[in-house]
């Protein structure tokens, strides 16, 4: 990783200083974050930086950041697993994410490849969720699990409390789990049916089959978004909603 030994210009490193203290972040080593916020689209851009983008990061702020929700969760609700699970999977969400993110001001230090840029990449969803935990697995290869955790929880427990209050994002895709699983003994099956347009902006289309009886193709800026948005359709129509 060359560009965690690379010096940082000047006015880079006070935006990203900026953005420490706005959010009450101390990095030893900004080099790490300077990297959470370069998107792939960047790195295949420019040779030179052919390897250097944020996804080894956001791979390891995945884990840590799904760490951090289940411990909480575990140790303040008495629930059954089975809603610990439902809670969990809607807070380290990109719908959930992705919000947060922009409130962060992650949109204003993302690094993008030129066609990236020029395609909204700074609004799309699973860029800046993505970037979020990026951010998050920097974090903790910089300061340890237990500031990563503090970090995590000082925007997570109000996403917790939204839910348990019925006023977060709904997890489309285990509502129809659970529906059908009680109906059919079976799980729902997701297929791409189709992507389109370039690399840099991408639009998938999914199905989700339930027997013999297909719904969709509902489309998304992800394969994620997009099967949420199948097991919606799927579900608002089964339940008559």
């Amino acid at each position: 990783m060359n560009l965690i030994e690379k010096k940082i210009p000047s006015e880079r490193k006070k935006e990203l200083l900026s953005f420490c203290k706005t959010l009450g972040l101390t990095f030893h080593n900004l080099n790490l974050l300077e990297l959470a916020f370069h998107h792939r689209s960047y790195s295949n851009e420019n040779e030179s930086h052919r390897h250097l983008n944020n996804e080894r990061l956001e791979f390891l702020g995945d884990s840590v950041l799904g760490l951090a929700a289940a411990a909480y969760l575990f140790e303040t609700m008495k629930n059954p697993e089975g809603d610990l699970a439902k809670i969990k999977s809607v807070v380290v969400s990109e719908k959930t994410l992705a919000p947060i993110a922009l409130r962060f001001g992650i949109d204003k230090m993302l690094i993008l490849g030129h066609g990236e840029e020029l395609s909204g990449g700074r609004e799309k969803p699973a860029i800046l969720a993505d970037c979020m935990e990026a951010v998050i697995g920097a974090y903790y290869i910089d300061s340890g699990y237990e500031k990563a955790e503090k970090y995590i929880l000082s925007f997570l427990v109000a996403e917790i409390e939204n839910v348990q209050n019925n006023r977060g994002s709904k997890d489309y895709k285990t509502l129809l789990q659970e529906l059908y699983q009680k109906k059919a003994k079976e799980c729902p099956h997701y297929e791409t049916v189709n992507i389109s347009g370039p690399d840099h902006d991408q639009t998938f289309n999914v199905a989700v089959h339930l027997g013999s009886v297909t719904y969709g193709p509902e489309s998304g800026k992800s394969k994620k978004e997009a099967e949420q948005n199948a097991a919606k359709a799927a579900y608002l129509i089964l339940t008559g909603q």
